[in-house]
């Protein structure tokens, strides 16, 4: 069999130039129109920009000012945490004295009027302490901690393990989970 030949070459070397030069000019004709759309991006409307460039603006506001508002939230908050504090440890004098003049009434005027008065006063305080957020740190028996309590006596009692609160000399109180004063006590060796 023999070879077709055009021009004076096999068939197959002709469509290979044939097509070699088709797929040039398509490529030709891809880059052109990838240039011509470049320069449509870059030639973009002068509103196009000014809307992109103002919408980017307003989100970077609209987030600073979000920003802002948690941190301002946080900082309130933090502020009335320091204020109830101030005002609970200015408190605690007054409930110390109401538990020392509790303690100081006769066995015999126990049940006179100003007795029961005095101690109705005391629980009202206490209750409101509580709703608050404020309650007294468990010390008697417990075994010291010193992230709650302040040793000032040591005792030896066999009775007791080691390192148990004995007595409490002073109550201390949390408020929402914070010590706002620490118990004072006598620890047993």
């Amino acid at each position: 069999m023999e070879d077709k030949k055009t021009d004076g070459k096999p068939a197959d070397e002709a469509l290979n130039k044939e097509d070699v030069l088709s797929a040039e000019h398509e490529i030709e004709d891809g880059a052109a129109c990838v240039e011509e759309e470049t320069e449509t991006r870059k030639k973009k409307d002068p509103r196009d920009e000014k809307i992109e460039e103002l919408t980017d603006r307003l989100q970077r506001n609209m987030a600073e000012f979000d920003n802002f508002r948690k941190r301002t939230e946080k900082e309130k908050s933090a502020m009335f945490e320091v204020g109830a504090r101030d005002i609970v440890e200015r408190i605690l004098p007054v409930v110390d004295n109401f538990e020392r003049g509790l303690a100081a009434v006769p066995e015999e005027e126990k049940g006179s009027a100003f007795a029961e008065g005095m101690e109705m006063i005391y629980k009202q305080l206490m209750k409101t302490l509580e709703e608050a957020g404020v309650k007294p740190i468990e010390a008697v028996g417990n075994p010291f901690d010193p992230s709650f309590h302040n040793a000032v006596l040591h005792v030896e009692d066999e009775s007791l393990g080691e390192n148990v609160i004995s007595q409490e000399l002073q109550k201390g109180y949390t408020y929402r989970d914070t010590v706002v004063r620490h118990s004072m006590v006598q620890v047993a060796n």
